[in-house]
């Protein structure tokens, strides 16, 4: 997807406050659907049995308030300084992420174990906190990236910052309305029926993706997307 992200950073080379503002806000609606950012909330909503429609939206919310944090602190000194992060600090957070992804479906599958999907069982469902922990390893991860395509057609510091700032908060919008929707499909009954047969492959497929992209991170194996 980065050729999309370079075409959409491109629209604000020279151009109007708006459009650069606009540019900035639609590409943090679609950084939303990366990969690993998919792989990791599907699988922290899917695990979640208790309220899963709002509890998703608000789940999805809070990791996106995390990523933007993450975003903010790390995005501000490259815009201001030209400063990016150590490569060896990028493949480190990068591999991070892969690994809380699988964690994520390792924890799923536990559940999954337990009967909690087959069962009115009231086991302990992931809060805020943890959400908002995963988001900001998610941004730590991603934030070079970020402000590489940002200072790469955005002259002035003043604009910059109100880029990378729409950006993030475009980015934690457009999860919690991905999240929401993923909640509504698993709270339909014929979801609720299948999911205890579905559950242990999501989060089998979640640990094998977390895998692959922490061994991607550190050059093992070629990154696709």
């Amino acid at each position: 997807m980065f050729g999309l992200d370079t075409q959409l950073a491109h629209l604000s080379d020279g151009t109007t406050l708006l459009l650069v503002l606009a540019a900035a806000g639609v590409l943090g609606l679609r950084h939303a659907s990366d990969p690993d950012h998919l792989a990791a909330v599907t699988t922290l909503v899917a695990g979640d049995d208790t309220g899963r429609v709002r509890r998703a939206g608000r789940l999805g919310l809070t990791w996106g308030l995390g990523h933007a944090t993450a975003l903010l602190v790390f995005g501000v000194p490259i815009v201001l300084y030209r400063s990016y992060l150590p490569a060896a600090v990028q493949s480190g957070a990068e591999t991070a992420v892969g690994l809380v992804i699988v964690a994520l479906g390792a924890w799923l599958v536990v559940r999954w174990r337990r009967g909690v999907f087959k069962a009115h069982v009231h086991a302990r469902a992931r809060g805020p906190v943890q959400a908002y922990a995963i988001g900001l390893v998610h941004g730590t991860g991603g934030s070079a990236g970020v402000g590489v395509l940002l200072l790469a057609s955005i002259h002035g510091h003043g604009l910059a910052l109100a880029a990378l700032a729409l950006f993030a908060l475009c980015t934690a919008v457009s999860m919690a309305v991905l999240s929401t929707g993923f909640g509504l499909t698993l709270g339909t009954r014929v979801a609720r029926r299948s999911f205890d047969v579905l559950a242990p492959g999501l989060g089998l497929a979640s640990a094998g993706f977390g895998v692959w992209y922490a061994l991607s991170a550190q050059g093992v194996v070629p990154y696709v997307f």
